[in-house]
């Protein structure tokens, strides 16, 4: 048998064009028999069958609604409110910042 280095350009795309007639064969031989595709030999993965996909999408859906049931009970916190003494400590500290940046010649903190 040739190696691949060996073989022509045209002889590469004839290998490609009949290896991909033989995965639509495989595909299109699945699907008849009931696999919905490629069998799991010919490409390594395993099938799930559509009534195991359904059931496990709608134990899925079922865990998000429990979830989103709890959370839209709760009552939205709304934003947190500041004391003026702590937005007059923010105040002092940036300003403080600032003169000793502008001390040191700088024109950014």
């Amino acid at each position: 048998m040739n190696s691949i280095s060996s073989l022509s350009a045209q002889q590469l795309r004839r290998a490609a064009a009949i290896k991909d007639q033989i995965d639509a064969l495989e595909n299109e031989l699945g699907k008849i028999l009931g696999g919905g595709g490629a069998t799991p030999a010919s490409n390594g993965k395993r099938t799930m069958s559509v009534s195991a996909r359904a059931k496990i999408a709608a134990a899925q859906k079922a865990r998000w609604a429990k979830v989103k049931g709890k959370k839209a009970a709760k009552p939205a916190a709304g934003r947190r409110k500041m004391s003026p003494a702590a937005r007059a400590k923010i105040a002092a500290a940036a300003k403080a910042r600032w003169a000793k940046a502008k001390a040191a010649g700088r024109k950014s903190l």
